[in-house]
């Protein structure tokens, strides 16, 4: 297990939109041995997920009156100040889907469209820091965008978020890290005719689990689907599912030794 504190730019939260929250939970609990904290009334029934007794992810019911897609997995970078991004973002190709907010005393929230029409939220946290444990089984493992337009995106992300792009050589789809520092924290993958038709640029999770193709059967076993099959790659074995609901998430394993 690796402490994690986000630096800015990298991912510092994720959540979940789900059609039944109540049966979610208890997937995720069964599958990764996540709890879920009580529903916030504050925050439109707004739950967050512990692991270890501390915040690893979260999930809120979907309004259908409110519009937009349900059972997706979102994920959110980090900022220091949300005005500042959010004047950054529209500057450099983006579209913002909905101006930062205050959330209590947890933090801001914003919610945006990159140049190449993935979604991400962006968080200034105040008392909620974040996620802070990765590479445990049930923490995160990996943030990867697919993306229809990765030369306009990479430069978005940098741009904006700060984060250094680098390339890795040999790997599929133009495969670029994000780096803050010397530690990269997410990537974006060139997607151009890999994705169904009609799919737009998203990102994804990656989710840290001790075996992976015995994740996979527990997921089928609890309700959920097997979008990709168990694949060992130089970067871990690799796996994608589906929760009951149609959410995609995918596992990850890492190699030994890394």
């Amino acid at each position: 297990m690796t402490e994690y504190s986000a630096p800015l730019g990298a991912p510092v939260w994720f959540d979940l939109v789900s059609s039944d929250p109540a049966r979610a939970a208890e997937f995720y609990g069964a599958l990764f041995g996540w709890e879920a904290e009580a529903p916030n009334p504050d925050f439109a029934g707004y739950q967050n997920f512990t692991l270890g007794g501390r915040r690893v992810a979260g999930m809120h019911p979907h309004m259908a009156e409110a519009g937009g897609p349900s059972d997706v997995w979102s994920i959110y970078l980090r900022t220091d100040d949300a005005l500042a991004t959010q004047a950054a973002l529209v500057e450099h190709g983006g579209i913002e889907v909905f101006p930062p907010m205050p959330v209590g005393d947890l933090g801001t929230m914003a919610y945006a469209v990159d140049p190449a029409g993935a979604m991400f939220g962006y968080w200034q946290s105040a008392a909620h820091t974040g996620f802070h444990e990765w590479g445990v089984h049930g923490a995160p493992y990996w943030f990867e965008c697919l993306t229809l337009g990765q030369p306009a995106a990479t430069a978005f992300y940098e741009l904006v978020f700060g984060m250094r792009p680098e390339v890795v050589p040999g790997a599929p789809g133009n495969y670029t890290q994000l780096f803050s520092g010397d530690t990269a924290y997410a990537a974006l993958m060139d997607a151009t005719g890999m994705l169904p038709a009609e799919t737009p640029s998203h990102w994804r999770v990656y989710i840290t689990v001790d075996d992976v193709a015995a994740a996979v059967a527990r997921a089928v076993e609890l309700g959920g689907t097997c979008v990709a099959e168990p694949e060992t790659t130089p970067w871990g074995t690799l796996a994608t599912i589906t929760d009951p609901f149609g959410a995609l998430l995918c596992l990850g394993h890492a190699p030994e030794g890394m």
